[in-house]
């Protein structure tokens, strides 16, 4: 079994306790799981560790629970934790972050995506972006904003699997194709 299928497994398992807990569960847990995740993208380290073979689940344990104690995790988030260190999927942990919190947002309806601009946007322009984005979306939407020089001009944005194209490089582009067609 790949990662993804076991990572959307588990994580379909704790969003699912956390349902019957309520919502504020659902929460709890997604930013618990969102501050494991960080802590191992921080630490190649600490992902190595959690990997090992060498290393017993009872050390592995040992390691989540210090984790677990500064986040101050409730029960069922240490149990769930030391049950993939039991079953050896602890190593899995990022991707299970991942996928629990795309059912996070898919439970809350909020979007989430990138908008590429030429130049750095001011608080207020970003602000102003995405309130007409989140009107036109009907949901919201938690905006990534980035810079990339290369688009000349406009913006891409990236929702999802869609993407928006409306750079002055692309623009430009389509111009090229029409002289090359003659058109």
């Amino acid at each position: 079994m790949t990662d993804t299928v076991i990572a959307r497994r588990y994580a379909n398992a704790i969003f699912a306790l956390g349902k019957e807990d309520g919502d504020g569960a659902i929460s709890r847990y997604g930013d618990c799981l969102a501050a494991l995740g960080a802590m191992l993208d921080e630490s190649p380290v600490l992902v190595l560790t959690l990997k090992s073979p060498v290393i017993n689940a009872e050390e592995k344990k040992g390691l989540v629970g210090k984790l677990l104690d500064r986040l101050k995790a409730d029960a069922h988030m240490r149990n769930f934790c030391f049950l993939l260190a039991d079953k050896e999927r602890l190593a899995c942990l990022r991707e299970i972050a991942r996928c629990y919190g795309k059912l996070l947002d898919e439970a809350k309806g909020v979007v989430r995506g990138t908008l590429l601009t030429a130049v750095s946007l001011s608080a207020e322009k970003q602000a102003a972006l995405r309130s007409k984005l989140e009107k036109k979306a009907s949901s919201g939407i938690e905006l990534t904003f980035a810079v990339d020089k290369d688009i000349l001009g406009g913006m891409v944005l990236k929702i999802g699997d869609r993407v928006l194209d409306a750079s002055l490089r692309a623009q430009l582009g389509i111009l090229r194709e029409t002289f090359k067609r003659g058109e």
